[in-house]
């Protein structure tokens, strides 16, 4: 009967419900055909859904996020990138890149990331002689950093549902994060000289170098101060995304003076409803664990595997492979939530590190942002470079193909993200 519940899942979202609505509806439309449990359990299992305090970092990071779009303070950092890599013919792609590692140590959404990076970036791009489709490309790709470097809004998930350290997830996705990186720094290079894109001769100078230094030094700060606040434990995960609201209002009211009263209440405005819905699909899934769980999926998965014989290796392709194809169709939040504690027992069974696991399962459902037909990002770019659909997708397989890459290099080379946590912890 299970299956019910998944079939009505995707028939409602096909018919236009919102994730979380269909998701409601068919947790009440299979509790009502089964008879397991009332109509009473529902509101309680919605708000035990949201019932962590670490969920309550989410909406400081996704407000961090905002302010550093909205204050110009993204701006400054593509300009300190400029300054140092807009040189060469593939400059600002290398921009966009540097900038998403940059803004992955405040932000940790991928979302937030290409909405700001490339409304700023993409005219730029443009007056350069880019092509469109070659700029969208290389901006959503590089906002899939934001998740995997720390902090990152996914592996709070993660760590809220499945007791895994949010601190070792968040160092267990440095070196992945890095290599993602890596990997479209050479895609982006091979693409530029076969296009031949200009080299933009810029002045850098003693004076010139001072000058950027000096306008983006305290910008550059706000990534390193949340980075070390968490990993070291200074504070608490939710106090240094609070600290971090303090320090970047400090920049953008007081430094800077680059944001205004009425476009404060804006990003506040913003960052309200972005992180309503998240948590109201937050609440969904608690109605959802609960159903996956009195159905005993993971009993039933977990005997599946054993009569298939497959193996640690054999489980991380089928689980790679599994998250691949149900990012293309629905969205990273609720398949995280359901999915990942069903089958995170399993992995552990087998020997699989949770921390290596959890890793694995994000960058694979970033990797889902770029694949239609849901692509969150690839919509955000169609609106930001005024782009066809279509002509997005044809141009940005070779930036999916280096992520894939490199999910599959981190699947089966376990250190590439136990290294570090195992250095620190």
């Amino acid at each position: 009967m299970i299956v019910l519940l998944f079939a009505l899942l995707f028939l409602l979202i096909g018919v236009g419900f919102s994730i979380w609505s269909a998701m409601g509806v068919s947790g009440m439309m299979y509790i009502l055909v089964t008879g397991q449990g009332s109509f009473r359990l529902v509101a309680s299992q919605m708000v035990g859904g949201v019932n962590s305090e670490t969920l309550v970092a989410i909406p400081f990071f996704i407000l961090a996020g905002n302010l550093m779009s909205h204050s110009g303070i993204t701006r400054k950092l593509a300009d300190f990138a400029d300054f140092f890599v807009g040189r060469y013919r593939a400059g600002l792609a290398y921009v966009s890149i540097v900038v998403s590692v940059i803004m992955a140590g405040v932000s940790g959404s991928a979302v937030a990331d290409a909405s700001s990076v490339s409304a700023v970036l993409h005219p730029i791009m443009r007056e350069r002689g880019y092509d469109d489709t070659f700029s969208a490309s290389i901006n959503a790709s590089s906002a899939v950093i934001g998740p995997i470097i720390p902090p990152s809004i996914p592996m709070i998930l993660v760590g809220a549902i499945s007791g895994i350290s949010i601190g070792r997830l968040f160092l267990g996705g440095v070196v992945p994060g890095l290599l993602v990186a890596a990997f479209l720094w050479i895609v982006s290079t091979v693409i530029s000289y076969r296009r031949g894109y200009p080299v933009v001769n810029r002045k850098r100078d003693f004076r010139a170098f001072v000058s950027v230094i000096k306008d983006t030094f305290l910008a550059i700060l706000a990534p390193a101060f949340v980075i070390s606040g968490v990993v070291f434990g200074f504070v608490t995960l939710v106090e240094v995304a609070a600290l971090a609201i303090v320090y970047i209002l400090f920049l953008s009211l007081v430094v800077y003076r680059s944001l205004t009263w009425r476009r404060l209440l804006a990003v506040f405005r913003d960052t309200a409803v972005f992180s309503s819905s998240i948590m109201i699909i937050f609440a969904a899934v608690g109605l959802y664990q609960y159903l996956v769980a009195s159905a005993q999926l993971g009993d039933r998965l977990f005997a599946l595997v054993e009569s298939l014989n497959l193996g640690p290796a054999g489980f991380l392709a089928f689980t790679t492979v599994f998250f691949l194809l149900m990012g293309c169709v629905l969205d990273a939040v609720p398949v995280m939530l359901i999915f990942f504690p069903v089958l995170l027992p399993i992995a552990i069974q087998l020997g699989i590190d949770p921390t290596h696991f959890g890793v694995i399962v994000v960058l694979n459902l970033m990797i889902g942002l770029l694949t239609p037909p849901i692509g969150a990002l690839l919509f955000i770019q169609t609106k930001i470079g005024g782009l066809s659909f279509g002509d997005l997708v044809r141009a940005i397989w070779p930036f999916t193909v280096a992520l894939l890459s490199v999910l599959l290099l981190i699947t089966y080379v376990p250190q590439l993200v136990l290294w570090v946590p195992n250095l620190v912890f």
